[in-house]
């Protein structure tokens, strides 16, 4: 499986992840804010907090909420655009 390089959140709930073999995926977070535990990122400023977890396995904003590297891939949309 590809690791998580980089990710960016947008305005409109989207992650921008980058994966170490240069695709760039958007993943909308729209669908999961009504589920236990995310409901906390509907907080713009925490939702933008994400971070890359170590050894590129998936990206989180805590211990509680956490996305992994297969679920970004397999259910992120490809776009044509890179983050840098």
């Amino acid at each position: 499986m590809y690791k998580v390089v980089s990710v960016k959140a947008t305005d409109d709930y989207k992650l921008l992840v980058t994966f170490d073999n240069g695709i760039v995926k958007e993943y909308d977070m729209k669908p999961k804010l009504n589920e236990w535990p995310f409901e906390l990122l509907k907080n713009k400023a925490f939702f933008k907090a994400v971070k890359v977890d170590p050894g590129g396995y998936g990206v989180s904003w805590n211990s509680e909420m956490d996305l992994s590297e297969y679920e970004l891939w397999k259910n992120g949309k490809e776009v044509n655009h890179s983050l840098n």
